[in-house]
């Protein structure tokens, strides 16, 4: 499993719109990938450093705090 550097998680985004958040993410830590997941998607449960998802609800705002997982 590879380490991660840079930021690992980011609470100030919760509540703004999921698309700026996304971007947000991918400056600040260049070595992820980054996907928006709808509130009641079925995701994999796996851990991987390499990936940060950010859950937004039917209006597209950041409803949980995005962070490495």
């Amino acid at each position: 499993m590879a380490a991660h550097t840079g930021k690992s998680s980011w609470p100030e985004l919760v509540g703004i719109n999921g698309e700026v958040a996304a971007a947000i993410i991918a400056i600040e830590n260049t070595k992820i990938g980054v996907a928006i997941v709808k509130e009641g998607m079925m995701v994999t449960m796996d851990f991987r450093c390499g990936r940060v998802r950010v859950w937004v609800d039917k209006y597209g705002t950041v409803k949980l705090t995005p962070q490495i997982g």
